[in-house]
């Protein structure tokens, strides 16, 4: 055991650092995409003559092949090559964003976004386990993670601003034609300078049940909770979603623990400190993705900020985000266990977010929104860097590529589930308060006006005191349950002893 210890590492990748640039171009294109459509769709469904009914299905039909697609795409990239992987996923999603841009119709823009979901869902977990096997010296890492987790975090808000900027200035076609000079860009960078450490790849054979259960199971969750939000908690399909979901998943669960080489080795799943790094940020995404969609309403309809105006105020927290992940996280990951950085950073962004449920529709946004925004971005910030970089580590290098896709889905999960389950209350808590006062909305002209913008704020406040506690339920688990000392240390390593997985996290001690 000794004698594997002191074995001298493989040298370093020379072109990690310059493969890192189109690495991140790349998940940035994957997530600014979540949400720079959403600006321009109200003129992209007047364009194309999309009926309100579907209108919803431009965001869902993206979400639902991203979130049921992604295990599967993991596991592609493993067993093909993240690189390659790497690479046709960014080909197929300029394509696909040039189809959206070109739509005639509501099939070719519903079928561009399913397109962009599904390669997106090669793509993304491709870019994170690429990093994942490439940046193996501890300070390096902490760097290479703190840019990607500045810009996983604050990616949603960019595409806010961008896509305000492209629909009043351009077009809304422009928000997909956007994606193909940067697809290109990564691509051509990435087939230059991307060099995968040999021997990382899995050449087991792909597990068909888990594919077909797991892409079901997710889509069937996603769906449920996009449904949810339009169509209410009690609607008889919902209902049947949630209850299919529930039988797919725990079938995939049953089948990953029989199957010889699983799609989802449980491994993976199970480890207590990544495990508790897919629930915390999986929680913490539903209120973020909730803030989002609330903050953007408030502005707009409550403030009547214009749609660029909306997005350079999401600017604070971009820079909060980008100062936690690379001058907070990134500085102290190598001198802390990560839970000191994870469990606080929540903390941090719990404390923005509580002053969210002041906001009154009068509210000055220098005074209480641009310090909130500050507070969620240094705490999101300096929490995503360390949960980022320790989904990885440690993992068998052949299965990291369906490690980094669980990050992925904890946080397309909980992006559904924040947009519907926060929605929901915040639509509860106006309509009550619209009832109490029924008989000033009644009477008509200014004051009938100032009680409907009061009913919307009372909701939005009713919603966010939800996503308060849940950054908190965020901050626990990160304290119970992320063990693991700071990397190089001989800090606590998660129960399953003997696994190749614990080995890894073993020997820098031995070594040392």
């Amino acid at each position: 055991m000794s004698k594997t210890a002191a074995a001298p590492a493989p040298a370093a990748d020379p072109s990690r650092w310059k493969a890192l640039v189109f690495i991140a171009l790349a998940q940035l294109m994957v997530v600014l995409d979540a949400t720079i459509v959403n600006i321009a769709l109200p003129s992209a469904q007047t364009d194309l003559g999309i009926s309100d009914g579907n209108r919803q299905w431009v965001i869902t039909a993206y979400a639902l092949a991203f979130g049921g697609l992604l295990l599967f795409g993991g596991r592609i990239a493993d067993k093909w090559g993240r690189k390659n992987a790497f690479v046709v996923g960014l080909i197929g999603f300029a394509l696909a964003s040039a189809l959206g841009g070109a739509a005639n119709g509501e099939a070719m823009m519903l079928g561009a976004r399913a397109l962009q979901g599904a390669f997106g869902a090669l793509l993304a977990p491709a870019a994170l386990s690429l990093l994942a096997v490439m940046f193996t010296d501890a300070k390096e890492r902490a760097k290479a993670f703190g840019i990607y987790g500045a810009i996983a975090g604050g990616g949603g808000a960019v595409g806010l601003i961008l896509g305000g900027v492209l629909t009043e200035y351009l077009n809304w076609r422009w928000t997909f034609f956007v994606n193909i000079p940067f697809a290109i860009v990564a691509a051509v960078g990435a087939w230059l300078v991307i060099r995968e450490p040999a021997g990382s790849r899995n050449r087991a054979p792909l597990d068909i049940p888990g594919v077909v259960l797991s892409t079901l199971g997710l889509v069937a969750l996603v769906y449920g909770f996009t449904r949810a939000e339009s169509e209410g908690w009690s609607d008889p399909l919902t209902m049947g979603l949630f209850i299919g979901s529930a039988v797919l998943l725990a079938s995939f669960v049953f089948t990953e623990s029989k199957v010889r080489s699983p799609l989802l080795p449980l491994r993976v799943l199970l480890e207590r400190n990544r495990g508790g790094v897919y629930l915390s940020l999986g929680l913490a995404v539903i209120s973020m993705f909730g803030l989002f969609l609330f903050l953007t309403y408030y502005l707009q309809v409550v403030k009547g900020f214009s749609p660029v105006k909306t997005g350079f105020a999401f600017l604070p927290m971009i820079a909060g985000m980008i100062t936690g992940s690379t001058q907070i996280g990134a500085r102290l990951m190598t001198r802390v266990p990560p839970r000191l950085l994870m469990g606080p950073g929540f903390l941090v962004a719990a404390t923005g977010m509580l002053l969210l449920t002041q906001l009154e529709v009068g509210s000055s946004y220098p005074a209480l929104i641009l310090p909130a925004q500050l507070l969620l971005g240094l705490g999101m910030g300096t929490a995503f860097m360390p949960a980022m970089s320790l989904a990885t580590h440690g993992v068998n290098p052949a299965d990291a590529g369906v490690a980094s896709a669980m990050v992925n889905t904890s946080q397309q999960v909980g992006g559904a589930i924040g947009t519907a389950l926060l929605n929901t209350i915040a639509a509860s808590a106006t309509t009550a308060y619209l009832a109490d006062h029924a008989a000033e909305a009644a009477a008509g002209g200014p004051a009938a006006r100032l009680i409907q913008a009061q009913a919307m704020v009372e909701g939005y406040s009713s919603a966010i005191w939800w996503a308060v506690g849940i950054l908190v339920a965020s901050s626990a688990i990160a304290f119970t349950l992320i063990t693991t000392g700071r990397p190089g240390t001989g800090g606590p390593v998660a129960s399953g002893s003997g696994s190749a997985e614990d080995a890894e996290f073993k020997i820098p001690v031995i070594a040392h």
